[in-house]
């Protein structure tokens, strides 16, 4: 007989949006407990390597706890994120798998144990009552499926979606007419296994990376054409000479039967030892091209239990992730399900439309993101609708966000889910698959489960007004649930303006950006909008359970001061000329920012005159962000 537990709130997955979920549970106050199978916490920003994130950039998309993530990781790197052209902060894993480990361990009534995968779902009824592993069951009012790939729902039979939708399912106008070799040969996107090089230093001689059992060099040829070694490595350019190896074009992406993730556990491993070979004969090619003095960035990630099955080549296997970066999961079967034109822009405008529940008319919008529709495929390139616009003088994504319905069941009870494995079409997952949304995403189940347990009811009971209040006035992590350009957290009236928009959706403008013309105190006065911090069931459900590393105090980065002359190539893509003295040449660099006031501000600015700002210079991408401009 093995060991029972009894909680309020069981996360299941210790990724991205399992932590998120588990930290706003128990800060909320809920006995909770979290199980993880990797004895580190973050899933695709730490365990999977993919240290890089990518969209919720602009500063005004900053918040909840992905905003937490950034201010601590710039606390604990005074070197700065700005190091690869892949993203706008890149970080070491090792860094970031500490700060959710700190986090979690600040949470007295929150109980993480490593190690352990689920073997059964345990159901009453319709409703899931806990969740059963290799040495002990975990009994819960909620249970959040956070797994990489959405296990509950098959352990549980809850229905999930796997594979393409065609046009005919929801009208999305990327999705294909008819199955074709692609769909068939890729039902979902390719997932990576990252590693990690580290650059020696110029002379060195590091140890030559092994070919793995499966070697064909010829798979990789035109993976580097057109970039040097130099450019090709600051993709991902980490701190620390560090540099993430996860390369889409002829890479280390590999989707060879990729049936097998869901299939037996033997079909399973073949299929992560196969991927794995596959990323050392990239990385072998990689030193081949370059040169010895780029190697294995040995010891980067702990050790890999025996229990994983994966054949250690070499000592330097550290290097290597401690599992896939998957980009596309079980897809939960919900009451909504988010399509392709739920995050493209409303016509003639610059956002997506807030999602409406169509029993109560309510917006129930719990998350925010920005990233461009991105697929990866290993047989060819798959177009979609563009979502992406010029921001800030740079390619963005056009915001969109996650309604609460996504993230449950159309019957079963006693469930939520916190990953890739919400309620999405695989035309959307593109979208809706990135870093900072899923974090999001999992402080939304976190505090709907809590919630839940407050009000002794299901999640599809739960008032989404209460929820986002909540997620709004959150003491530590105050997370916006409507995206606007120019509304960050430290704005005036900041929860006023999301709380008017979610009473008034249809006020919520097409461009994206609330009328700074407006007065809201006035019209949010009227409304009746409780903060729910009064009166609550449960007595340790106070949100005085708030640890100091959790803050979101602003921490100032490394700037300096540049002048130059401003031009103006076309529409928001501006360059810089600087000033430097007659012993060194003018440079001229891309100037972008993250800041919705500097981007106004250079939008107007005249061209070929001479300009003054603040900011950082990031060399892997040529830019200088700007984050203030001198009005001298």
């Amino acid at each position: 007989m093995t060991d029972r537990f009894f909680a309020d709130v069981l996360v299941v997955g210790g990724g991205t949006g399992g932590v998120a979920a588990a930290l706003q549970a128990a800060r909320r106050g809920a006995n909770t407990i979290l199980i993880s199978e990797f004895t580190w916490l973050g899933g695709m920003l730490t365990s999977a390597g993919v240290s890089a994130p990518d969209g919720n950039e602009l500063t005004a998309f900053q918040t909840g706890l992905w905003g937490a993530f950034l201010q601590e990781l710039k606390r604990r790197h005074p070197q700065g994120l700005d190091w690869g052209w892949v993203s706008f902060f890149t970080f070491d894993p090792r860094v970031g798998a500490k700060i959710f480990a700190d986090w979690v361990s600040t949470q007295p009534n929150l109980h993480w144990i490593s190690g352990y995968k689920p073997q059964e779902v345990l159901k009453q009824d319709n409703k899931v009552i806990g969740v059963r592993f290799s040495e002990f069951t975990v009994y819960a009012e909620i249970t959040v499926d956070a797994t990489e790939l959405g296990d509950l729902l098959a352990l549980g039979e809850v229905p999930y979606r796997w594979g393409w939708e065609l046009q005919t399912e929801w009208e999305e106008p990327s999705a294909p007419i008819i199955d074709n070799s692609l769909t068939k040969s890729s039902p979902v996107q390719a997932p990576t296994w990252v590693a990690i090089l580290r650059d020696f230093g110029e002379n060195a001689v590091s140890p030559e990376i092994p070919a793995p059992p499966i070697d064909n060099p010829d798979k990789f040829v035109g993976a580097i054409d057109g970039y040097g070694a130099e450019q090709f490595l600051n993709y991902g350019r980490l701190p620390g000479g560090l540099m993430m190896i996860n390369w889409p074009c002829r890479g280390n992406d590999y989707g060879v039967r990729l049936n097998r993730l869901i299939q037996s556990p033997t079909q399973q491993q073949e299929f992560f030892q196969e991927s794995r070979w596959h990323t050392q004969s990239f990385v072998r090619f990689i030193q081949m091209e370059f040169g010895r003095r780029y190697g294995l960035a040995s010891g980067t990630f702990p050790p890999q239990k025996p229990t994983n099955k994966i054949n250690s080549l070499n000592p330097l296997d550290t290097s290597f992730a401690l599992h896939l970066y998957y980009r596309e999961s079980r897809r939960l079967q919900g009451l909504t399900t988010i399509r392709e034109q739920d995050i493209l822009p409303m016509p003639g405008g610059k956002v997506a439309p807030l999602p409406l529940n169509d029993t109560t008319g309510e917006c129930d919008a719990i998350a925010i993101g920005n990233y461009p529709n991105d697929h990866h495929y290993t047989e060819g390139i798959f177009p979609v609708k563009l979502k992406y616009l010029r921001w800030g003088g740079r390619w963005t994504g056009t915001p969109f966000t996650i309604p609460y319905r996504a993230l449950i069941p159309v019957e079963t009870e006693g469930l939520l889910v916190a990953e890739k494995n919400i309620s999405v079409s695989h035309i959307a997952n593109g979208a809706t698959r990135l870093q900072p949304v899923v974090l999001g995403i999992g402080q939304a189940a976190g505090m709907a489960a809590a919630l839940c347990v407050e009000s002794k009811c299901q999640p599809r009971s739960l008032s989404v007004r209460r929820l986002q209040q909540e997620l709004l006035h959150d003491p530590v992590a105050p997370a916006a649930v409507i995206p606007f350009f120019n509304l960050s957290p430290n704005c005036p009236d900041w929860v006023e303006k999301q709380c008017y928009y979610l009473q008034h959706p249809q006020a919520y403008p097409s461009q994206g950006y609330w009328d700074l013309e407006q007065s809201f105190k006035p019209i949010f006065s009227n409304l009746s909008f409780p903060t729910f911090q009064e009166k609550r069931s449960n007595p340790v459900l106070v949100n005085s359970i708030v640890s100091a590393p959790l803050s979101t105090a602003k921490v100032e980065e490394d700037s300096s001061y540049f002048q130059g002359i401003f031009h103006r190539r076309q529409e928001q893509d501006y360059t810089i000329t600087l000033f430097f003295s007659p012993q060194k040449p003018d440079e001229t660099w891309t100037l972008v920012t993250l800041d919705s006031e500097v981007d106004r501000k250079l939008q107007q600015y005249a061209n070929n005159s001479q300009i003054s700002v603040k900011g950082r210079i990031n060399p892997a991408g040529h830019w200088l962000i700007v984050e203030a401009i001198d009005p001298n």
